[in-house]
């Protein structure tokens, strides 16, 4: 009896744990509130040939390395990071708003960096049709 006790209360550890922290040993990112007037923004920038080749590079040089090639949170910085960077391709990610997308990445937090004053905001906006390429 008491080793099936403590069986229970080391899986129940176990799953506690990985609530918490992923297989790599990093936390699951805290809950990122967006003020409501940012939520609401519309994407300006229409998702055709051009746009979505300017998000692609752009997401080359400034998001793979953390967020991985296809958003995967799997970059070689983002494995090193102590938050996991994120899955762009869950349907939690694909849920939030274009504005919620555009506000993050335009003023980042954290281990994630602001990118305000390194990307006009017309390329953020294509990094957003680019982020939602990743919807599976």
């Amino acid at each position: 009896m008491k080793f099936k006790s403590i069986i229970v209360c080391a899986g129940l550890l176990a799953f506690s744990f990985s609530q918490v922290m992923n297989a790599q040993g990093q936390k699951k990112a805290e809950p990122w509130p967006v003020p409501d007037n940012e939520k609401c923004k519309v994407n300006p920038v229409k998702a055709d040939d051009a746009t979505l080749q300017l998000g692609t590079s752009s997401w080359s040089k400034n998001c793979a390395s953390c967020h991985g090639k296809t958003g995967l949170g799997d970059g070689v910085k983002g494995r090193m990071c102590k938050t996991f960077p994120g899955d762009f391709s869950s349907a939690d990610f694909q849920a939030f708003t274009d504005g919620e997308l555009f506000y993050r990445t335009k003023t980042g937090r954290n281990e994630m960096p602001s990118f305000d004053k390194k990307i006009p905001e017309n390329e953020i906006w294509a990094l957003v049709n680019h982020m939602r390429s990743f919807k599976k």
